[in-house]
């Protein structure tokens, strides 16, 4: 038994009641009915994640938290939970194909989903139109949740994220001047780059962004963009994207001798970008979680279980965002007192103070989680934590 939600403990690990009954005839005859089972519906949990693609690496580690979650709390209402997982592609068609058929014929209760924002903008229409709620991990897009009043997300938001990197490169870091980096073929590059701007400019002025390039999703040389940023000499670069076009970018503006701090947005937090960068400094990203500060009892339970079940990897924020939706869609199940998905859906909306391995969540009116920020940076070919921000 693990504290959710503050001032209530709720039973999550529960014996699962299984009676199975044998109809026993003389000699077998095949005229024997067999008896009916005594086993509890099964409650389904989709999870539509990108464990192939460009995403994988942020799909997988959600995934992997959600698996242990599932592990650890296997139960709810006194009912198996199964976990039903699709794979995405990091494809937007792929993942309204995904959520469809977690709908249409999986018959979910209930949707886990999906890393990169786009994605999760793709697959939500569907669920609203079908009246499924959706819990999201890690898609940081207002968008996402904007006008779907089943769908909700545990993980902050980029109008938040974008003002903490801002005033971090101007309160911390002492930046008057910035250039700015975007994918825009991601909802998440150019919305998380447009919060930034705006609050950089807001802290320093018209004219404070010296430069703004752009690249695709996919692309592997930024000689040209990193050329004309150079010649800016900016005081900051933000470069929000995926990890592995924003690894290459990265080491490429090193190699150029752009020795000024680079930012970026959470999607940094992968092996796929440190191993591009390991070697470099000054190299700063906003996050969902460390293993440094832990903030909650769930935060420990969390960093325990996952050191057992993956002793060769680190704990990382998309893990512990996973980990925390599937406990959250259990504890909206618990408050429901059903697995009905509109019933799932109030409660969700009515979360406040949930205490997850993140943080405490609290959703808004847009079902949007108020919560902390915390910033790290590369040091020692590591991810070492820096700091943390509060909402206010």
């Amino acid at each position: 038994m693990i504290k959710l939600r503050r001032g209530k403990y709720v039973l999550l690990m529960v014996l699962l009641l299984t009676v199975s009954l044998i109809a026993i005839g003389c000699g077998g005859s095949e005229k024997d009915e067999p008896a009916e089972t005594g086993q509890a519906e099964v409650i389904k949990i989709g999870v539509y994640e990108p464990l192939t693609g460009t995403n994988a690496a942020g799909g997988q580690m959600t995934v992997e938290g959600i698996e242990l979650a599932n592990q650890l709390y296997p139960e709810v209402l006194g009912q198996k939970v199964e976990l039903v997982i699709v794979d995405n592609k990091s494809e937007k068609q792929e993942a309204a194909n995904a959520v469809e058929r977690l709908i249409g014929q999986e018959n979910v209760n209930l949707i886990i989903g999906s890393y990169g924002s786009s994605l999760s903008m793709s697959g939500g229409p569907i669920a609203m139109d079908n009246g499924i709620p959706v819990i999201g991990c890690s898609p940081t897009n207002p968008a996402v949740t904007l006008d779907n009043d089943y769908y909700f997300r545990v993980c902050f938001i980029d109008p938040f994220q974008g003002t903490v990197m801002s005033n971090y490169a101007v309160n911390t870091l002492g930046a008057k001047t910035a250039a700015i980096v975007q994918d825009v073929q991601q909802d998440y590059s150019v919305g998380l780059a447009s919060y930034f701007e705006k609050a950089f400019v807001a802290s320093n002025g018209e004219g404070s962004i010296v430069e703004k390039v752009n690249y695709n999703t996919g692309d592997k040389d930024f000689s040209a963009q990193l050329t004309a940023i150079k010649a800016a000499n900016p005081d900051v670069i933000f470069a929000p994207g995926n990890f592995l076009e924003c690894g290459i970018l990265v080491a490429k503006a090193r190699e150029l001798g752009i020795t000024v701090p680079i930012l970026g947005g959470d999607t940094w937090e992968a092996e796929e970008f440190l191993n591009q960068v390991k070697d470099y400094q000054d190299i700063y990203f906003s996050t969902h979680f460390t293993a440094e500060e832990p903030v909650t009892p769930v935060s420990t339970v969390f960093l325990d279980e996952y050191a057992k079940a993956y002793p060769d990897k680190p704990a990382n924020a998309f893990g512990a965002l996973g980990f925390d939706t599937y406990i959250l869609a259990l504890d909206a199940i618990e408050r429901a007192g059903s697995a009905e998905p509109e019933a799932i859906k109030n409660a969700l909306a009515a979360t406040e103070g949930f205490e997850g391995a993140t943080g405490i969540i609290t959703l808004d009116a847009n079902g949007d989680a108020t919560k902390t920020a915390v910033i790290k940076k590369v040091d020692g070919g590591q991810f070492v934590y820096e700091s943390k921000v509060d909402p206010q």
